[in-house]
């Protein structure tokens, strides 16, 4: 099969197709035909030499999710047929032609959707709703503040934050994306570069915080968390030390915390693939719609991290085999 492989570390230019050995399936496994593999912030990390792929997982292939076709079933599996379209959230080597999973983590594309808008929905909806729901417990009339709104991220988060009945306010680079997260529902848009975001949101109830940032970003949420409000970390491309105040974070009662994805275990992922399936999946062409901004053919994945690091783009982007 083709797959797109990370030859050394580097920039863009160090992926390249070349042909590797189909993946074997075990008993409990279904094998996908990859039409699309959606592309993601990590990947870019692990062509850099800083996120490698956990153990037991392809260490050269990037890739966290896919939609395809379903190409053959394992002894074991009942519930998915060959012919059978989904998508899945993959722990790597979705950039390629064929990809083995676990027949519980694979998801039905939902109605109306191509293969590519199915590709980009796995890695940051299982990210915001494992987070933002179920870590932060965002409930209806909270306010909640998105940093990076016009991201996969952040417009998946935005999404389904409106969708439950918060109150959305975001961080943006340029009027542009500020445009964008407000078509996606966002309440207050604050351009960073001039704006503090602290003070203009000032009167406003922050119960919740998605932090992708980090660093200096860390004390303005402490300060300006509600009572029992939530700080939940899923990045720290600002920094990752910072200085805490305990007695504050005691006198308003904060939770801090965060996550990583992908080196979870698989029972893990497997209960958190039918929570989404169960609260998330029937919103998926109503309240919620994937952010596909461009595709790329697997042999131009290198241009595709080109705009990925760029970061001029909104929503998110997929290769197409």
């Amino acid at each position: 099969m083709k797959a797109v492989v990370i030859t050394e570390f580097g920039g863009p230019e160090v992926l390249m197709v070349q042909e590797r050995e189909r993946p074997t399936i075990g008993s409990e496994e279904v094998l996908i035909a990859v039409k699309a593999a959606g592309i993601n912030r990590p990947d870019h990390f692990q062509r850099k030499g800083n996120y490698p792929a956990p153990a037991g997982v392809v260490a050269d292939i990037p890739g966290l999710e896919v939609a395809g076709i379903v190409e053959e079933v394992g002894s074991a599996v009942t519930r998915w047929k060959v012919g059978d379209q989904v998508c899945s959230l993959v722990a790597g080597g979705g950039y390629a032609a064929y990809v083995a999973v676990h027949a519980a983590m694979c998801l039905p594309i939902p109605v109306g959707l191509s293969f590519a808008e199915a590709a980009i929905l796995p890695e940051t909806i299982y990210t915001v709703w494992d987070n933002l729901f179920r870590r932060g417990q965002l409930v209806a009339g909270e306010g909640v503040l998105i940093h990076g709104g016009s991201g996969g991220i952040g417009s998946t988060a935005i999404q389904l934050a409106k969708a439950f009945g918060a109150r959305v306010f975001t961080t943006v680079g340029d009027a542009v994306k500020g445009a964008y997260c407000e078509k996606l529902g966002a309440d207050v848009v604050v351009p960073y570069k001039e704006q503090d975001f602290a003070a203009v949101l000032k009167e406003e109830r922050v119960d919740v915080v998605l932090d992708s940032i980090g660093g200096s970003y860390f004390s303005k949420h402490i300060d300006m968390l509600a009572p029992d409000g939530r700080l939940i970390h899923v990045n720290a491309v600002g920094g990752v030390k910072v200085e805490l105040h305990i007695l504050k974070m005691m006198q308003k009662r904060l939770l801090l915390t965060g996550s990583t994805l992908r080196a979870r275990d698989l029972s893990f992922k497997i209960e958190l693939t039918q929570a989404v399936y169960d609260h998330v999946w029937s919103l998926i062409g109503q309240k919620f719609r994937p952010q596909l901004y461009k595709t790329f053919p697997l042999e131009d994945a290198a241009k595709a991290h080109e705009l990925l690091e760029s970061g001029d783009f909104l929503g998110k982007l997929a290769l197409v085999i």
